[in-house]
């Protein structure tokens, strides 16, 4: 695993590993015990021109040469991933303090993943349409964008930079990467590593490792890319719409949420309690996905809250390289410190605390809050962390009024022993997704996967990705001779 950091701490320009060539260094640290693993000159605007420079050289060919040449590639970054899959593990585990179930949970996914994009490189079929003319043929092409430029997040940086680069690669197109700079080996250069192994020509994907601070908006304002694909919240993607709408690029923004997972008063309360402490808590609720409020009908509220928090109290906290531990620490030490300062904001505010934990460096244990005030801004704001707001409702009307109060519209969950009664309820809430006795954290290669409102823009996944990283090409041939008017 070690090697990640001293082979490959550098940019990955035009199939060439070198260093930046700006003036100081993204520091990569292991969150859990500070240990330095790497430090990495950072990529400055001239460096961010010669990858897109070099991505548009490349893409053309890389589409000639045809889906069953893109899908061989592909193939292989599934077997390579599949024969690292040890040392991937221990990278996520050191770089972003990921647990070994996190891991394992992450790592299944990108494989999936793959598959679908290895898939998908046969998908993008032309079409002859009818035409009201005579003699005349209507051709719609389904072509690559281009150059698509991926911004991806600390959070399942492995999967979530694969899952926009590898379909974007399957359908013909070149592919700048922009991993978070607190995972820059997981979420761009092990990535680019992979696809150089298994044979991807020079420049059709590359990593560029740097912050806003030294580049500004040049990633997203760069002539050459068509799409920007950015996973991240949705403050940074109002910023990264605007920008784009003014070049008349496309996006796709998978942003945050403020999932709701439902206990409603015929529910299996145990398996409910099963599914929302995951839903919170998995990876330290570091996901966009995590159920930040769990909702319990009055009826049943006293014993899921019993059985939930002390659930909650049994989940080891700890090193993360324990393959006992189920909350390692959150990804650095601002994140820390803003999800201890959401804690303090709520109790200031009237809240319970049901449990209380403690943060020891970036170590946060998790926390079990109820009596949040109805007013209060927390209850409609994503908290990325170990933290779960409890509250009570009145009814399934008071339940679908609180679920969709709030600005944001990605994923939440429902139980209940009468799945048509479920179905109902998730047909009233205002997301992009909604699972029926489940948990809120669900991701799968075929279905659409984006939210609503604050929660992003466009979708990802099967036949969705196909409008995301391509366009149509309308070419008419007139077999006979059309008549004009003058």
């Amino acid at each position: 695993m070690s090697s990640y950091f001293t082979d490959l701490a550098q940019q990955y320009i035009d199939g060439e590993w070198r260093p930046g060539t700006g003036s100081w260094d993204i520091i990569d640290f292991n969150p859990y015990d500070g240990e330095k693993l790497a430090a990495i000159t950072i990529a400055t605007v001239d460096e961010i021109d010669q990858a897109y420079r070099a991505a548009a050289r490349a893409q053309k060919e890389w589409a000639a040469a045809g889906p069953f040449a893109r899908r061989a590639v592909l193939e292989k970054v599934l077997r390579l991933v599949e024969e690292r899959e040890q040392e991937l593990t221990e990278l996520i585990i050191a770089e972003l303090g990921g647990t070994h179930l996190k891991a394992a949970f992450e790592l299944h996914l990108a494989k999936e993943f793959l598959r679908e994009a290895v898939a998908l490189t046969l998908r993008a079929e032309d079409r002859i349409l009818a035409s009201p003319i005579p003699g005349k043929e209507n051709r719609v092409y389904r072509v690559p964008v281009g150059v698509v430029g991926v911004i991806s997040p600390f959070n399942f940086p492995f999967l979530l930079s694969l899952k926009s680069a590898a379909p974007a690669l399957a359908l013909g197109n070149a592919v700048v990467l922009k991993p978070h700079q607190d995972t820059p080996v997981a979420g761009g250069s092990a990535i680019a590593k992979l696809f150089e192994d298994a044979g991807l020509p020079a420049g059709v994907l590359n990593v560029v490792i740097t912050d806003i601070a030294e580049i500004g908006d040049a990633f997203l304002e760069h002539p050459v890319p068509k799409v920007i694909s950015f996973t991240g919240s949705d403050k940074i993607g109002r910023h990264v719409a605007t920008i784009c709408a003014q070049q008349f690029k496309r996006t796709v923004l998978e942003l945050g949420g403020n999932s709701a997972l439902v206990v409603l008063d015929d529910a299996d309360i145990d398996y409910a309690v099963d599914a929302a402490v995951f839903s919170r808590y998995v990876h330290q609720g570091q996901v966009c996905m995590a159920a930040n409020r769990v909702l319990v009908d009055r009826s049943v509220a006293d014993e899921f809250t019993e059985k939930f928090v002390a659930k909650v109290r049994s989940l080891k906290a700890g090193d993360p390289r324990d393959p006992r531990t189920l909350i390692g620490p959150v990804i650095n030490s601002s994140q820390a410190e803003a999800i201890s300062g959401t804690v303090d904001q709520a109790l200031a505010q009237g809240a319970t605390a049901l449990l209380r934990g403690r943060t020891t460096g970036n170590l946060v244990e998790p926390s079990v809050l109820t009596d949040v005030p109805a007013d209060s801004d927390l209850l409609r704001q994503e908290v990325f962390g170990p933290v779960a707001f409890l509250i009570p409702f009145d009814g399934e009307e008071e339940a679908v009024r609180l679920v969709n109060d709030t600005p944001y519209g990605l994923s939440g969950a429902v139980h209940t022993g009468d799945v048509g009664r479920g179905v109902r309820f998730a047909q009233r809430v205002d997301t992009g997704m909604f699972h029926v006795n489940d948990g809120t954290v669900h991701d799968e290669p075929v279905v659409p996967f984006g939210g609503e409102k604050n929660s992003g823009v466009g979708r990802l996944n099967g036949e969705t990705t196909l409008d995301a990283f391509t366009t149509l090409k309308w070419i008419s041939v007139q077999h006979g001779r059309s008549e004009f008017p003058f």
